[in-house]
């Protein structure tokens, strides 16, 4: 049984399409990333997904439960953690997690014990007893990830996590994800850290426009695309031209690191097929370059990202 299996959902405000007959499927105690500009219909797919908001049309399920018909049984299990912050600010952090435990129905021991817990990882066990107006942007933060996690959920939805957070922060965040993960759990992931998604979710899918225009592994998303790392001398201006056979230079600059005077260039080309690299080679080589390294890489999530962002609408 799928975590999570959308069938042609669609959301209309007026005459406005949010969603587009979106479709995907979400694995058991898999991170899925879910990436898109603002306005591609991100925060609504997650309203539908957490019963807030109801679809215009198609289905949406939670571990079998529809997400409209058997609202209940599909949230029992579910922690939803918004790009808003929901913490009060009129009462302490510690009185900010017992209420988000009675609004989850966790029993008062459990609630205590896990409140504790999440407290003491989020860095605020100290500050328990401070009122919540007093924080930093990024303790606000922290302390709604805690309040999101007091149930144990099986399924956590998580908005943009990391917004407001310092690299520290946000490593932590991470790391609490792969420790979610080894236990199990679900976790929807929406963020605009690209370099974070790509090593954090085993899949993601794009949405773009209201709808999913690619969904898949990073490797499967890829399709064979990679960057290669060239380290040459000899690099002429017309050599670097004519690599735009092969793929597109998205970074230059001239190095000296072999310690025999020899002015060395490094490129990073992206280029459709990684076979593509012995012609590479070959062709540097016969047009008089010194080769040092020809290294492939994969390509990197956030170039696939601007890909999938420049390419043209198919025309309805």
């Amino acid at each position: 049984m799928h975590a999570i299996e959308v069938n042609g959902l669609e959301k209309r405000f007026g005459e406005i399409l949010a969603l587009d007959h979106v479709s995907f499927t979400v694995e058991t105690g898999e991170v899925f990333g879910y990436l898109g500009p603002n306005g591609a219909g991100k925060t609504t797919t997650i309203r539908i997904l957490t019963g807030i908001t109801a679809p215009t049309g198609g289905s949406a399920t939670i571990f079998g439960w529809d997400i409209v018909r058997d609202t209940t049984q599909a949230r029992r299990k579910m922690g939803i953690v918004y790009e808003t912050s929901n913490v009060y600010d009129d009462i302490t952090a510690w009185q900010n997690m017992m209420f988000a435990g009675e609004l989850y129905h966790v029993g008062r021991i459990d609630r205590e014990e896990r409140g504790k817990e999440l407290l003491e990882i989020f860095g605020l066990w100290d500050r328990r007893a401070s009122r919540v107006k007093g924080f930093s942007k990024g303790m606000k933060r922290r302390l709604t990830l805690a309040m999101g996690l007091i149930r144990d959920p099986t399924l956590l939805f998580l908005d943009e996590p990391t917004s407001g957070l310092d690299p520290v922060g946000r490593r932590e965040v991470r790391d609490i994800i792969h420790d979610l993960r080894a236990q199990g759990v679900t976790v929807f992931l929406n963020s605009h850290f690209l370099s974070e998604v790509e090593v954090t979710c085993d899949r993601v899918a794009i949405v773009k426009r209201g709808r999913v225009v690619r969904a898949g592994t990073l490797d499967e998303l890829t399709g064979g695309a990679t960057e290669v790392e060239i380290r040459a001398g000899g690099l002429t201006a017309e050599l670097v031209a004519g690599l735009a056979r092969w793929g597109r230079v998205v970074d230059s600059r001239g190095t000296a690191e072999n310690g025999q005077g020899d002015d060395i260039t490094r490129l990073m080309l992206t280029v459709d097929q990684p076979d593509a690299l012995p012609a590479i080679a070959d062709y540097l080589v016969t047009g008089g370059a010194r080769l040092y390294a020809l290294a492939p890489q994969r390509l990197p999530l956030e170039e696939l990202f601007m890909r999938v962002m420049r390419e043209e609408e198919p025309a309805l």
